[in-house]
């Protein structure tokens, strides 16, 4: 089970293997080869007063000169037809029909207006699509520079069958008719900007977001199960339960204060029997982003609940619920300080999580360009 909200499973049906598509990462390699098109087509040709007779007849020049253009035109066809891009055609279409070319800051516009729509519709879909970007991110492997959020692979079936992705399945098939409707944007890009998106739509800081990720056409590029974070990993929230959630962290680059930090995220959502086996919500207002989570986990006194299918803690209300790996954040001491930090001072924690998320949404990334405000 996964760290963050979790939604409810189906059979696991849904699999994007499709032609590689064209998005903003390909601007750079557009600007080359036209500026290569440019100079190929600025090459001086030589007239017939450059040329000695002696050396060159007239008919032989012409000659010459046809073959050195069905050269050049050769060399220039082969670039043309690799980089042809999909946004290049968006543009094409766009001019035809009178309207101006989208910036990447429009498309992206365009993009939150969508998501918040989907949002208004279905409110308990903001903390999914948070859960979605950071399990998109959180596979990621420092030491071999595999995983994260670079290539968009949680769309490939084999990734959404692993075990804390349970759900996240219909999330995908959601999200679909949005990706259709902006052709421009990579799936990777998809998937990261949603979770921007939610945070900040239910009430979260407002979060730096940079684009240019290049989807994965191949699902042997999904990397092994087991990366995400385990709730509980037998002992409950005891020594084996910590050690395991700094190995996974750790295996990211993160530290305690991030850890934790990220762990605030549990103030949205629920959990759901038929996804991660957990039930309940972490807080009383599961659809905005606050410190609450914090607060609870500190302030309220967190029993077992024998009731429940899975370990998991109950407040005495009965209607809240804590995973072992929560309890684990106020047993632990080094990550009880951060804890009482951020249940006294929401602004900290904001500003921390705000920096902790856009890390972890960098993670498996090169060469993004920031999402100008």
């Amino acid at each position: 089970p996964a760290l963050l909200p979790t939604a409810s499973t189906r059979p696991n049906m849904f699999s994007t293997v499709a032609a590689k598509p064209t998005t903003f990462a390909s601007s750079a390699r557009r600007s080359a080869v036209s500026k290569r098109r440019a100079k190929l087509a600025a090459c001086p040709r030589a007239s017939a007063e450059e040329i000695p007779q002696s050396v060159v007849t007239r008919s032989d020049q012409d000659v010459s000169l046809r073959r050195r253009d069905a050269l050049l035109a050769a060399l220039a066809v082969p670039l043309v037809m690799r980089d042809a891009p999909a946004f290049a055609e968006t543009k094409k279409r766009a001019g035809a029909a009178g309207a101006a070319p989208k910036t990447p800051e429009e498309s992206f516009a365009s993009l939150r207006s969508d998501v918040e729509a989907l949002m208004k519709k279905d409110g308990d879909f903001g903390p999914t699509m948070v859960r979605l970007a950071w399990h998109s991110s959180g596979t990621y492997d420092k030491m071999s520079r595999t995983g994260g959020s670079g290539g968009g692979t949680i769309r490939f079936k084999e990734e959404l069958a692993h075990g804390g992705n349970a759900g996240l399945d219909k999330a995908v098939a959601r999200l679909e008719p949005i990706k259709r409707k902006h052709p421009e944007i990579s799936y990777a890009d998809l998937f990261a900007y949603v979770g921007v998106v939610a945070i900040e739509t239910m009430g979260g800081p407002k979060l730096k977001f940079s684009y240019g990720r290049v989807d994965e056409m191949d699902p042997a590029a999904v990397t092994p199960d087991g990366r995400l974070p385990d709730a509980d990993v037998g002992d409950g929230p005891g020594p084996k339960e910590r050690d395991h959630l700094r190995k996974i962290f750790n295996r990211m680059g993160f530290n305690d204060q991030e850890i934790v930090a990220l762990s605030g995220a549990h103030a949205l959502g629920r959990c759901h029997a038929d996804a991660s086996g957990y039930v309940g919500p972490w807080s009383g207002t599961p659809l905005l982003f606050n410190n609450s989570y914090f607060v609870l986990l500190k302030g309220l006194k967190w029993a077992p609940n024998d009731e429940a299918a899975k370990f998991q803690y109950k407040d005495p209300s009965g209607q809240l619920m804590m995973l072992p790996s929560d309890i684990a954040l106020i047993e632990d001491a080094k990550f009880k300080k951060y804890v009482d930090v951020y249940a006294k001072d929401q602004k900290k924690f904001f500003a921390d999580f705000a920096d902790a998320f856009e890390k972890l949404e960098s993670l498996g990334t090169s060469g993004l360009t920031p999402l100008s405000a």
